[in-house]
Protein backbone atom coordinates (compact mmCIF):
# COMPACT_ATOMS: atom_id res chain seq x y z
CA UNK A 1 0.00 0.00 0.00
CA UNK A 2 1.17 3.48 -1.51
CA UNK A 3 2.02 5.76 1.89
CA UNK A 4 2.13 8.99 -0.74
CA UNK A 5 -1.20 11.02 0.82
CA UNK A 6 -0.96 13.54 3.30
CA UNK A 7 -3.45 14.28 6.02
CA UNK A 8 -4.05 17.30 7.60
CA UNK A 9 -5.62 16.35 11.52
CA UNK A 10 -6.39 19.25 14.33
CA UNK A 11 -9.58 21.15 15.66
CA UNK A 12 -12.11 22.82 13.59
CA UNK A 13 -10.94 26.03 12.65
CA UNK A 14 -7.40 25.27 12.55
CA UNK A 15 -7.30 25.67 8.45
CA UNK A 16 -6.70 21.93 7.28
CA UNK A 17 -8.97 22.68 4.14
CA UNK A 18 -7.07 26.17 3.81
CA UNK A 19 -3.60 24.94 4.14
CA UNK A 20 -4.33 21.85 2.30
CA UNK A 21 -5.29 23.59 -1.31
CA UNK A 22 -2.17 25.73 -1.05
CA UNK A 23 0.01 22.07 -0.02
CA UNK A 24 -2.08 20.00 -2.87
CA UNK A 25 -1.07 22.81 -5.36
CA UNK A 26 2.65 23.53 -4.26
CA UNK A 27 3.20 19.56 -4.42
CA UNK A 28 1.01 18.81 -7.64
CA UNK A 29 -1.17 16.86 -5.18
CA UNK A 30 -4.67 16.46 -5.78
CA UNK A 31 -7.06 17.56 -2.50
CA UNK A 32 -9.65 16.39 -1.15
CA UNK A 33 -11.75 17.60 2.15
CA UNK A 34 -13.30 14.80 4.07
CA UNK A 35 -16.07 16.68 5.27
CA UNK A 36 -17.17 17.78 1.56
CA UNK A 37 -17.18 13.63 0.58
CA UNK A 38 -19.03 13.35 3.61
CA UNK A 39 -21.95 15.45 2.82
CA UNK A 40 -21.88 14.26 -1.05
CA UNK A 41 -21.72 10.98 0.29
CA UNK A 42 -25.22 11.38 2.46
CA UNK A 43 -26.55 14.34 0.37
CA UNK A 44 -27.10 16.46 3.59
CA UNK A 45 -24.93 19.23 5.29
CA UNK A 46 -23.09 18.40 7.90
CA UNK A 47 -24.72 20.19 11.16
CA UNK A 48 -27.95 18.55 9.05
CA UNK A 49 -26.78 14.87 9.51
CA UNK A 50 -25.31 15.78 13.33
CA UNK A 51 -29.45 17.03 14.25
CA UNK A 52 -30.77 13.62 12.24
CA UNK A 53 -27.98 11.14 13.89
CA UNK A 54 -26.71 12.66 16.79
CA UNK A 55 -23.16 13.14 17.50
CA UNK A 56 -22.15 9.83 17.59
CA UNK A 57 -23.86 8.54 14.62
CA UNK A 58 -22.35 11.52 12.68
CA UNK A 59 -18.94 9.61 13.96
CA UNK A 60 -20.18 6.10 12.66
CA UNK A 61 -20.88 7.70 9.34
CA UNK A 62 -17.49 9.47 9.14
CA UNK A 63 -15.29 6.49 10.78
CA UNK A 64 -17.21 4.77 6.98
CA UNK A 65 -16.63 7.57 4.64
CA UNK A 66 -12.81 7.99 5.97
CA UNK A 67 -11.85 4.62 5.93
CA UNK A 68 -13.12 4.08 2.74
CA UNK A 69 -10.91 6.92 0.88
CA UNK A 70 -8.92 5.25 -1.36
CA UNK A 71 -6.43 7.71 -3.13
CA UNK A 72 -2.68 8.61 -3.97
CA UNK A 73 -0.75 11.45 -4.24
CA UNK A 74 -3.10 13.39 -2.26
CA UNK A 75 -3.45 16.09 0.56
CA UNK A 76 -6.61 15.47 2.85
CA UNK A 77 -8.30 17.84 5.11
CA UNK A 78 -10.23 15.89 7.57
CA UNK A 79 -12.83 17.02 9.93
CA UNK A 80 -11.73 17.43 13.26
CA UNK A 81 -13.99 14.99 14.87
CA UNK A 82 -11.99 12.33 12.26
CA UNK A 83 -9.66 11.19 15.44
CA UNK A 84 -12.62 9.62 17.25
CA UNK A 85 -12.22 6.71 14.32
CA UNK A 86 -9.80 4.28 15.50
CA UNK A 87 -10.71 2.20 12.27
CA UNK A 88 -10.21 5.20 10.07
CA UNK A 89 -7.25 6.69 12.03
CA UNK A 90 -5.44 3.47 11.17
CA UNK A 91 -6.67 3.89 7.62
CA UNK A 92 -4.99 6.74 6.87
CA UNK A 93 -1.42 5.85 8.85
CA UNK A 94 -1.29 2.80 6.18
CA UNK A 95 -1.57 5.31 3.15
CA UNK A 96 0.00 8.66 4.29
CA UNK A 97 1.60 11.12 6.93
CA UNK A 98 -0.51 12.49 9.25
CA UNK A 99 0.46 16.10 10.11
CA UNK A 100 -1.05 17.60 13.44
CA UNK A 101 -1.99 21.58 12.58
CA UNK A 102 -1.70 22.65 16.47
CA UNK A 103 -3.41 26.03 17.42
CA UNK A 104 -4.41 26.89 20.78
CA UNK A 105 -7.67 27.00 22.34
CA UNK A 106 -8.02 30.93 22.08
CA UNK A 107 -7.23 31.02 18.29
CA UNK A 108 -9.80 28.47 18.06
CA UNK A 109 -12.29 30.53 19.51
CA UNK A 110 -11.33 33.54 17.70
CA UNK A 111 -11.88 31.86 14.15
CA UNK A 112 -14.48 29.61 14.06
CA UNK A 113 -17.76 31.75 15.21
CA UNK A 114 -21.07 29.56 16.02
CA UNK A 115 -19.61 25.97 16.73
CA UNK A 116 -23.18 24.45 15.55
CA UNK A 117 -23.33 26.69 12.17
CA UNK A 118 -19.64 25.05 11.76
CA UNK A 119 -20.61 21.33 12.16
CA UNK A 120 -18.47 20.87 15.36
CA UNK A 121 -19.82 17.53 17.28
CA UNK A 122 -19.93 19.08 20.68
CA UNK A 123 -21.78 16.11 23.63
CA UNK A 124 -24.47 17.99 25.30
CA UNK A 125 -23.60 20.31 27.76
CA UNK A 126 -19.36 20.76 26.10
CA UNK A 127 -17.91 23.85 25.26
CA UNK A 128 -14.86 24.66 23.15
CA UNK A 129 -12.24 24.27 25.78
CA UNK A 130 -13.52 20.69 27.10
CA UNK A 131 -13.61 20.09 23.48
CA UNK A 132 -10.11 21.61 22.96
CA UNK A 133 -8.84 19.79 25.82
CA UNK A 134 -10.68 16.09 25.01
CA UNK A 135 -8.95 16.18 21.41
CA UNK A 136 -6.00 17.71 21.41
CA UNK A 137 -4.07 14.25 23.45
CA UNK A 138 -5.85 12.27 20.09
CA UNK A 139 -4.29 14.66 17.60
CA UNK A 140 -1.06 13.98 19.36
CA UNK A 141 -1.26 9.88 19.44
CA UNK A 142 -2.07 9.64 15.86
CA UNK A 143 0.55 12.84 14.59
CA UNK A 144 3.41 12.11 12.77
CA UNK A 145 4.25 15.45 13.21
CA UNK A 146 3.30 18.49 14.37
CA UNK A 147 2.98 22.27 13.24
CA UNK A 148 2.46 24.88 15.85
CA UNK A 149 0.36 27.50 13.23
CA UNK A 150 0.10 30.00 15.75
CA UNK A 151 2.44 33.12 14.69
CA UNK A 152 2.84 31.58 11.19
CA UNK A 153 1.25 32.19 8.10
CA UNK A 154 -0.42 29.96 5.34
CA UNK A 155 3.03 30.14 3.22
CA UNK A 156 4.95 29.18 6.49
CA UNK A 157 2.64 26.02 7.28
CA UNK A 158 2.60 24.95 3.82
CA UNK A 159 6.58 25.06 3.46
CA UNK A 160 7.20 23.28 6.84
CA UNK A 161 5.13 20.63 5.97
CA UNK A 162 6.34 20.25 2.46
CA UNK A 163 9.91 19.94 3.72
CA UNK A 164 8.96 17.48 5.66
CA UNK A 165 7.58 14.66 3.46
CA UNK A 166 9.37 15.53 0.71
Amino acid sequence: MNKDNIILIGMPGAGKSTVGVVLAKKLGYAFMDSDLLIQSKEGRLLHEIISERGVEGFWKIEETVNASIETHRCVIATGGSAVYGDKAMRHFKQVGSLIYLKLSCAAIADRLGDLNERGVTLREGQGLPELYTERVPLYEKYADFTVDCEVLSIREIVEQIANKVM
